[in-house]
């Protein structure tokens, strides 16, 4: 990979971290966010948003919400762990798509593909390419012995 191609992931790669910890931190911040109004709302799989909104589930659903959003953006900016919440945060993005979902539209801009599938197939592309190891923290966590010792961890983590 040229010079040039690392600087774009590696801009890229902290950009997409700082939409996803800002998203997150916002809502920490925010003593009343809740995702009942997105979650309320769900075009598609309705019954299956439900559940997250039982008063026994809700604040867990708001705490993941909250801290995978944050997480994801602190692992994509330092680029340790890029992979493994690349993967995660893929799966979060594709979460966030069907409750707007109205098939094929998505209210009010989109067709089909909206901006949670361009950022779930982002987040694909940096778990692919191992985006972390370009101006990233993940070679440093590479060569550290816990990853050297443990080859799932190296693959995961660094």
């Amino acid at each position: 990979m040229s010079n040039g191609q690392k600087l774009a992931l590696f801009v890229l790669r902290v950009s997409m971290g700082w939409v996803m910890f800002y998203a997150g931190i916002v809502k920490i911040m925010n003593p009343a966010w809740s995702a009942v109004g997105y979650l309320g709302n769900a075009k598609t799989f309705a019954g299956f948003y439900q559940w997250f909104l039982q008063p026994s589930i809700l604040p867990t659903t708001n705490f993941i919400n909250e801290w995978a959003l944050t997480l994801l953006g602190v692992s994509l900016i330092l680029g340790i762990g890029v992979r493994f919440s690349s993967v995660l945060g893929a799966f979060l993005m594709m979460l966030y798509y069907f409750p707007v979902l109205t098939f094929p539209a998505i209210p009010p801009h989109s067709y089909i593909i909206d901006d949670h599938i361009i950022y779930a197939l982002v987040l694909v592309y940096f778990a692919a390419v191992r985006a972390g190891r370009y101006w990233g923290l993940e070679n440093w966590c590479a060569n550290l012995p816990i990853c050297r010792n443990f080859p799932g961890l190296h693959r995961w983590w660094g």
